[in-house]
């Protein structure tokens, strides 16, 4: 999973250019040709938001914004390939430019889970 990290741009809801649409549109083209977009998705800024806690005795609901930019995320795509290198590879030609970060995550699978639960 690629988890694109929020920026005061995004926070603020400032749409990308038309420029920027047309190369993304282009890169989600090329994962989508590829075979290996499962899906992705941009996420609206944290004040249209809310955070759930739980504390084991009830749940505190908090509603954005949220402070911490750095710390949210502002959309993802979720990604089938091979290796972590082929997944670099795909994140390097992300059409970004302006300091934008993202975070590559992989995804537990269900055989994750059972190789761990027999250990």
């Amino acid at each position: 999973m690629i988890l694109v990290k929020a920026t005061p741009e995004s926070e603020a809801g400032v749409i990308p250019s038309a420029e920027a649409f047309a190369a993304m549109d282009q890169y989600n083209e090329a994962l989508i040709d590829a075979g290996i977009m499962l899906h992705s998705e941009g996420l609206m800024a944290s004040s249209k938001g809310t955070r759930l806690s739980f504390d084991g005795e009830g749940i505190t609901v908090t509603d954005g914004p949220f402070t911490e930019t750095r710390e949210l995320i502002c959309g993802f795509w979720l990604i089938d390939v091979k290796s972590r290198d082929e997944a670099l590879a795909w994140c390097r030609r992300i059409p970004f430019e302006n300091g934008e970060e993202i975070e590559l995550r992989q995804v537990f699978e269900t055989a994750d889970f059972l190789v761990n639960a027999v250990a």
